[in-house]
């Protein structure tokens, strides 16, 4: 069952159906609607009066298992509820933190879906147990419940901070791995977007990387890297969690190592579901852009990629390439604009790219190897004082060479 107060939002139908969404991926059926449009919710109990009264009646007559309010609900708010509705009553944050604790698989997103939910609900222990810390402080006043607030309050606080030291010791062990991709000079690409608009299925048509799939919202946690080779050209790529309108910032702070994939990326597929609405499909690219910017990505050069335009019509097809020209429509089901995409993604390695034309002495055969194996289109002349070697390299390997070739050549 759903209950939304919605002030001065005009895309009420997209708010109840995505919240519907998300209980479903949940795995809980919607049996009700409540709608109630007002300027703000009501302090006490979220809901006016009328409208809790009509809530009431069909908890009573439908006996349904939780009561959930598409907002967020302060910790007061969702006591009252209870009280008045004598069942159990959640809002929208505490769904999304219940789906990405069902489809965390590794230690580390179990970790960060565990702190996500700690920091959650350590704001409700502290209302939870609000109404008895009126008994005071000093000799003979504290009263039990006071007592058990503060012990609550500990454990919750001491289990907060070893999780993250274990999320910092694991954020070490990433940090590694980066280190280690930045100094290989291949370009770094991550798939961005909306939840639930085929971010993994694209990844595993372009890697093979045997990503999980489901139709369900936050499907993917973990980020999963995989390399892709076009033509000779190298790049590694990223799925990421996916985005959704008000991503509790509970998950935005315990995700962050895992975000950092998409901040550290040379270039983002902004993934979009082509077979969208456009109304919905605007307000997802827009949900979207609006958690980049909070995570600092939104600088990061992008291409918007329409997905699942398979399920398009001509007609809708026309209207998508007038309003986003420069979008590439692809569909990771059957294979549809993958090759134009791979060719993209090669244009980005190749632009990575210097020209140069380098003289090395034979003794640095090192050198000489280096060019090889980092270079393109390479080609040698021997003359009297070296090897002559014309080559397009990555700037970086590029810079190395010519600053082992400078020191020989000060050294001699």
């Amino acid at each position: 069952m759903v209950l939304a107060s919605l002030p001065r939002d005009e895309d009420a139908d997209e708010r109840i159906g995505e919240l519907t969404e998300l209980l479903r991926t949940a795995g809980a059926e919607t049996i009700a609607t409540v709608i109630q449009r007002r300027d703000m919710p009501d302090p006490r109990t979220y809901l006016g009066k009328g409208r809790l009264e009509e809530v009431k009646e069909i908890v009573e007559r439908e006996e349904p298992e939780i009561v959930v309010a598409e907002g967020e609900l302060t910790p007061g708010q969702q006591r009252a509820l209870e009280d008045r509705l004598n069942t159990r009553v959640v809002d929208r944050t505490a769904v999304i933190l219940d789906i990405f604790a069902l489809h965390a698989t590794t230690a580390e997103g179990k970790l960060q879906v565990e702190l996500a939910q700690l920091e959650y609900y350590y704001a409700r222990q502290e209302g939870l147990w609000q109404h008895l810390e009126r008994l005071g402080g000093g000799v003979g006043t504290r009263g039990p419940g006071e007592t058990q607030l503060e012990v609550d309050r500990r454990l919750i606080r001491t289990r907060m901070s070893r999780l993250r030291r274990r999320l910092g010791r694991v954020a070490d062990s990433r940090e590694l791995r980066r280190q280690g991709r930045q100094q290989s000079d291949v370009p770094r690409v991550a798939l961005a977007g909306y939840t639930n608009a085929g971010k993994s299925s694209l990844m595993n048509r372009l890697t093979e990387a045997n990503v999980s799939v489901n139709d369900a919202l936050f499907e993917t946690l973990d980020s999963t890297t995989r390399a892709i080779e076009h033509e000779g050209w190298r790049v590694l790529l990223s799925d990421t969690v996916g985005f959704i309108r008000h991503l509790p910032h509970q998950l935005v702070e315990a995700f962050a190592s895992t975000l950092d994939e998409v901040n550290e990326a040379d270039l983002l597929l902004h993934v979009v579901d082509a077979s969208e609405p456009e109304h919905r499909r605007e307000a997802q690219i827009a949900a979207a852009e609006s958690v980049l910017k909070d995570i600092g990505a939104d600088e990061i050069p992008r291409v918007l990629v329409l997905n699942k335009i398979d399920l398009v019509d001509d007609n809708g097809r026309t209207a998508l390439s007038h309003r986003s020209s420069e979008a590439l429509q692809v569909s990771a089901t059957t294979g549809e604009g993958i090759e134009l995409l791979r060719e993209r993604l090669a244009e980005l390695a190749k632009e990575r790219m210097v020209d140069v034309q380098l003289i090395i002495p034979y003794h640095r055969g090192d050198l000489i190897a280096a060019v090889h194996a980092d270079g393109h289109n390479v080609t040698q002349e021997t003359n009297a004082t070296g090897m002559h070697l014309s080559a397009m390299l990555p700037v970086a390997s590029a810079g190395r060479i010519k600053a082992a070739l400078a020191k020989d050549q000060s050294g001699s």
